[in-house]
């Protein structure tokens, strides 16, 4: 299964701001990754619209997680960006009356789906010095 690039620049915005402990901007995220900034502008007002992420206006503003990353579980997350009844689409087909393909993929999908629901953001920060460390290294290239 793939993911989407919306669920991939999601999770790094997610994984970015989890791994540091300070408001971060858009451009500072779409920089590092070489993610167009209007693009990624999109992804971080769904992820804020969602309650995942906090945006803070003005001067001393930026992007920050909305609750603690031991909080946010990552199937909460791929749910929210993933159409995931959308891996197949049956309508038209004819032979789609008779056809148990449709029930194989909803079990495929959810067990995909199980195996990010069991971790929560901050089990993929584990490593949150090294993750605050590359990301500064990138930041100042």
């Amino acid at each position: 299964m793939k993911l989407s690039l919306y669920s991939d620049y999601a999770m790094r915005v997610m994984i970015h701001l989890a791994a540091k402990d300070e408001k971060i901007s858009i451009r500072e995220v779409a920089d590092i990754y070489d993610i167009s900034q209007n693009h990624l502008m999109k992804v971080v007002q769904d992820l804020a619209g969602a309650g995942f992420i906090e945006a803070v206006r003005g001067r001393n503003g930026g992007l920050r997680l909305a609750k603690p990353a031991d909080q946010i579980n990552l199937g909460s997350i791929l749910r929210h960006t993933e159409k995931l009844t959308d891996l197949f689409v049956c309508e038209g087909c004819i032979i789609a009356p008779a056809c148990g393909l449709p029930v194989v993929l909803r079990e495929a999908t959810a067990a995909f789906v199980a195996v990010f629901d069991r971790y929560s953001l901050a089990d993929v920060v584990k490593k949150k010095s090294d993750l605050a460390a590359l990301l500064t290294a990138i930041s100042h290239v």
